[in-house]
């Protein structure tokens, strides 16, 4: 294997909001030398360096994922800081889908919040090896057990800590290494400096039980390893590190580190648990590419010698060009080099290739098989491969959720049109999940997102960036129609008007299907015609009518999901059966059996986390349910509440203000996607109406 590959990492942080991630990954730039000064993400100073927005440093969040490359103990450590906000989830998204390992943050206090669920289906999603991190152990209240307790009933980890900490709150001093059973502190007012003593006695007795809960549970993964356990043999230090390894890279086990990073306690541990236990990208999971011609899927490797398969999986749009962020899987990339973009074909010549950290950039000449870099001036979108001549791979894309949620905007100077639909245009194409139509009626520019905080941050990008101001007008949600039971449909398509007619009948049934799993289709075709009761040539047309209802269902005109298709069985004419036919009478034909089939319209239900001071808790479960809201449970942490509810979409709007009124200020909260359901019939009727009357208004 070549050795710089070998020794390359690249790993991703990713959590909950506020649980440290940027503050870890400033201190770990730190500790490897990056960086001379550490910068907070609040206060003074120039803020975080990897949150390098304006608008990040003044609302103290993150909300593009940057890249930055470290160097410890002679590993290339690639890391990607990303977002905690789920309206930013496509950041998180397109970073695991490229990483081979990441860190997932908690919070000593919070332990494992909404948004660590969502991180943790996506880090599944992509099958990415973790270690966690319990941060903010210096906070009242930090109980890292409870943390860990968490990840193994919410998220079902097999989570062990590899570390007892000494002190917990404001007597947080370093933790025990429970491989070594040795102490280790970090000090000086940066935390530089490690000391390593012996375990203090009064702690020996409880850090030797959890070694050997740790022992017992790492000994699963090393039959030898289990062996000399049993026969109460001494453990050799290589034996312990080889077995968590495997477990880390088999997904089943998760080691938990601990420390704080904000007041700069162990985090060095951390960066060689990383070096030591998480997978090079020749060890990583093989990535699948599909060959355009002959359709077979084949594994790339992580060889350098390889031909050139690289991904750009994120875009920003600069003053002097596209700044394309790509990971390389396999071959050599040098500068002046001819690539192919598989997706559309053309041939790309490579100018200039960077390095990133955040915001600054340094020029390479060459990169290779594992390397995260940049290229400046190429035009792709996102989710692009580009491989050497003669290659036609395509790599597996990554999931792209749908908006949940529209505004309508315009500009209050016409004069500024241009620039709003060039700034409109580098949005969509650096976001997969932000989308831009015109109504064709009102002429008005719908923009659609992952929540309120999304499309806000657009439109305050567009004010700041391309001096655009907009009017934004109410927020909808994007509902949905589905069917809730089957139907049958038969129809025949006849048209007789001298010349060659038009005729066709097709025979079958819908029902309705599941379409909220991960990967599943909202609409599935099922060819079951026989003997050729209908043309092969002519299936691809009746497919593509019934495609054509999904776009707009009989309640509200939404758009459908959810339904799978059976055709069983039809006719055709010699002569008067054509494609067009067949499109029109499918088409009639779904429409005739969506109305039979019990249609309801969906709307987007919203997974709230509410964390209150408990005096107000009454209040908030109450605002909650007067929202349609079902509580899910509450608990409490200290003085705090944290209530879990699911609430319809359409209720939340405008929700931060009244909390903040009612609790002083003093709650927060975060809400996500969680799934579509159906609407209360009174509810449906009012959607039904409001939208006939937009729609009359638009005409």
């Amino acid at each position: 294997m070549n050795k710089e590959i070998q020794s390359t990492r690249n790993i991703g942080i990713s959590a909950h909001i506020d649980s440290g991630k940027t503050t870890l990954t400033e201190r770990i730039l730190y500790y490897a030398g990056k960086i001379h000064k550490i910068e907070e993400v609040r206060g003074g100073g120039s803020g975080a360096t990897m949150d390098h927005m304006e608008l990040e440093k003044e609302k103290g969040i993150t909300i593009t994922s940057a890249a930055t490359t470290v160097y410890w103990h002679e590993k290339k450590i690639n890391i990607i800081d990303t977002p905690g906000h789920v309206d930013f989830t496509v950041e998180v998204e397109r970073s695991l889908r490229v990483l081979d390992g990441a860190i997932m943050v908690l919070c000593a206090v919070a332990g494992v919040q909404s948004q660590s669920i969502t991180v943790d289906r996506q880090m599944k999603r992509y099958s990415v090896p973790r270690l966690c991190f319990i941060n903010k152990m210096d906070r009242t209240g930090a109980d890292p057990f409870k943390g860990i307790a968490d990840l193994r009933d919410k998220l079902g980890h097999n989570a062990v800590p590899m570390q007892m900490p000494i002190g917990s709150e404001d007597t947080f001093k370093g933790i025990v290494d429970l491989i070594t059973m040795k102490a280790i502190y970090t000090e000086g007012e940066k935390g530089d400096d490690i000391r390593i003593t012996d375990c203090p006695p009064e702690l020996f007795e409880e850090a030797q039980v959890m070694r050997e809960e740790m022992l017992e549970a790492v000994s699963m993964f090393d039959d030898q390893l289990m062996e000399d356990l049993l026969e109460g043999k001494e453990i050799a230090e290589e034996a312990i590190h080889n077995a968590v390894y495997k477990g880390v890279n088999s997904l089943k086990f998760t080691p938990v580190y601990m420390g704080s990073a904000f007041k700069n306690k162990v985090v060095q541990p951390l960066l060689d648990a990383v070096c030591r236990y998480l997978p090079n990208p020749a060890e990583a999971k093989p990535t699948k590419a599909t060959n355009v011609e002959t359709k077979l899927e084949v594994f790339v490797e992580s060889d350098p010698k390889l031909p050139l398969v690289m991904m750009a999986f994120k875009i920003t749009e600069e003053q002097f060009g596209q700044l394309t962020y790509c990971r390389i899987y396999q071959g050599t990339l040098n500068k002046g080099d001819t690539v192919h973009n598989t997706r559309t074909g053309k041939k790309i010549r490579v100018g200039r290739i960077v390095r990133m950290h955040a915001n600054d950039r340094e020029n390479i000449d060459t990169a290779m098989a594992g390397d995260i870099i940049a290229l400046i001036g190429v035009d792709c979108a996102s989710g692009d491969t580009f491989c050497a001549e003669g290659q036609k791979l395509v790599l597996e894309s990554m999931f792209i959720a749908d908006p949940v949620i529209s505004l309508a905007i315009k500009c209050k100077d016409s004069s500024v049109v241009d620039r709003m639909s060039k700034a409109l245009s580098r949005f969509m194409k650096e976001d997969p999940t932000f989308k831009v139509k015109t109504d064709q009626e009102s002429g008005e520019t719908i923009i659609s997102g992952m929540g309120e905080l999304h499309l806000e941050i657009y439109i305050e990008r567009m004010q700041r960036e391309y001096s655009v101001p907009v009017v934004v007008g109410a927020p909808q949600v994007n509902y949905r129609e589905a069917i809730t039971t089957k139907a049958p449909f038969d129809y025949t398509h006849k048209k007789q008007t001298g010349g060659s007619g038009q005729y066709a009948c097709t025979v079958g049934a819908i029902e309705p299907i599941d379409f909220t799993q991960d990967g599943a289709e909202e609409f599935e075709f099922v060819n079951n015609v026989k003997g050729g009761n209908i043309p092969s040539e002519y299936i691809n047309a009746c497919e593509a009518g019934f495609r054509d209802v999904m776009v707009e269902g009989p309640l509200a005109a939404f758009p459908m999901v959810g339904v799978r298709v059976h055709l069983n069985d039809g006719k055709y004419h010699d002569v008067d059966s054509s494609d067009m036919a067949f499109r029109i009478c499918s088409r009639q034909a779904m429409k005739q059996a969506v109305r039979k089939a019990n249609p309801v319209i969906l709307e987007p239900m919203m997974k709230v986390e509410v964390e209150t001071p408990s005096e107000f808790q009454g209040g908030v479960i109450g605002d909650l349910s007067s929202r349609r809201g079902i509580i899910g449970g509450s608990e409490v942490r200290d003085e705090m509440t944290v209530i879990n509810a699911t609430v319809p979409l359409s209720e939340m709007f405008g929700y931060s203000t009244t909390l903040r009124s009612s609790t002083q200020g003093k709650a927060t909260f975060s809400m996500e996607f969680d799934s579509y359901s159906a609407v209360p019939r009174n509810i449906q009727e009012e959607v039904i109406k409001a939208r006939a009357e937009k729609l009359k208004e638009d005409e």
